[in-house]
């Protein structure tokens, strides 16, 4: 497709929501309209082409600048969004009732064409980005928009949303210190961040925890105890644990909460594990808060809007320069182009030797390692 035939775009919102999407949604709108481009917003994901039934405005709505006037600050999504129905792994039930996963990518493509629509802009985190891969490579012209709290998406410096997660975590930890104190226990603290420990580490740093626990270390719950039972030996009879919810023992494995076809296993329960353990081997009376889709919610800092401007309207500008299969990433000062490919073929963790790392063990802060 040449660069200069668009006419016709449409924007999605996939997987959880995070602080800084409507501010893509506005960039990406805006930015379009003033190149003369018509913008279209779907809803759900793609739910709004796969069952347009069930919406009463059809499931494609129009994206004016009436529509995205005064929502950079907003949390959440306009657009809405889903975890549910990957069009990779379709949820159907079969002749023989029960229910399979099929790919629907190619219906999706067909569906962008009949509804006249020559590109998408799909902001999400490794799976929904992971799609819109796919999608390119059966032919719709597609660039992706990084979004994910965890910070877990390669070939970006951060997503957005991360800040804004962080700096309510660390908000939390700060207030549960002085609780904390007043009854002498062990707090411990279950955030999100399934299989990357970013979120945890870097608001159990800044909120002086005594313990951090994530996903790319394996834990040994005894040296935990260990390490609470000293500090309380000095005197300070409080402690402070932070558990990614992705956190697991040493030869354990994930706390699942439960599994369903075309969605990614929901994990919960970690903190409280380690919580029960605690008061166990410490005899300390120890409890749990799970801080959960609160680190989703509410308006996103100054970062993530300013991020979240750039990365839409840089979207905008790879689709005018012919970009195809590619995701905007931050790659300070500037933003750039990187191939979905890349930007989808592994996770992004958290270095065992980065600087963030051997701060907190200059620190003090034990891994349960």
């Amino acid at each position: 497709m040449a660069k200069n035939n668009i006419k016709r775009i449409a924007i999605n919102t996939g997987g959880g929501d995070a602080p800084g999407l409507n501010a893509v949604i506005r960039a990406a709108t805006i930015a379009a309209l003033n190149r003369g481009w018509e913008c279209i917003g779907i809803r759900d994901g793609y739910n709004g082409l796969l069952l347009p039934e069930e919406y009463p405005d059809g499931g494609l709505i129009p994206l004016t600048s009436e529509r995205v006037r005064g929502i950079t600050h907003l949390g959440g999504t306009i657009l809405g969004t889903t975890n549910k129905g990957n069009p990779m792994k379709y949820p159907v039930k079969g002749k023989d009732g029960k229910m399979h996963e099929t790919d629907r990518t190619g219906e999706v493509v067909q569906l962008f064409k009949r509804s006249k629509i020559d590109a998408l802009i799909s902001i999400g985190g490794d799976g929904s980005l992971t799609i819109s891969n796919a999608l390119a490579k059966k032919g719709l012209r597609v660039v992706g928009v990084p979004k994910t709290i965890d910070n877990d998406l390669e070939k970006t410096v951060i997503t957005f949303g991360f800040d804004t997660a962080v700096g309510f975590a660390t908000m939390c930890l700060d207030r549960l210190h002085s609780t904390a104190e007043a009854h002498q226990r062990i707090m411990v603290v279950e955030m999100m961040g399934r299989y990357a420990g970013w979120i945890a580490l870097n608001s159990g740093i800044s909120g002086t925890a005594d313990a951090i626990l994530i996903p790319e270390i394996p834990y040994d719950i005894r040296i935990v105890a260990e390490k609470i039972q000293e500090r309380y030996s000095r005197g300070r009879k409080f402690a402070i644990v932070v558990v990614a919810e992705g956190a697991r023992a040493k030869g354990g494995t994930y706390s699942v909460v439960s599994k369903e076809l075309g969605r990614a296993d929901r994990l919960g329960g970690a903190g409280e594990r380690v919580s029960e353990e605690l008061q166990q081997l410490t005899g300390r009376e120890s409890r749990c808060v799970v801080l959960g889709h609160l680190l989703r919610g509410g308006s996103p800092t100054t970062f993530d809007r300013l991020i979240s401007l750039r990365f839409g309207a840089a979207a905008v500008r790879a689709l005018e320069e012919g970009k195809s299969g590619v995701m905007v990433a931050l790659d300070p000062p500037t933003v750039r182009y990187v191939p979905l490919e890349q930007a989808t073929r592994r996770m992004k963790t958290v270095p065992l030797d980065c600087d963030t790392m051997l701060t907190a063990r200059d620190l003090g802060i034990c891994f349960g390692d």
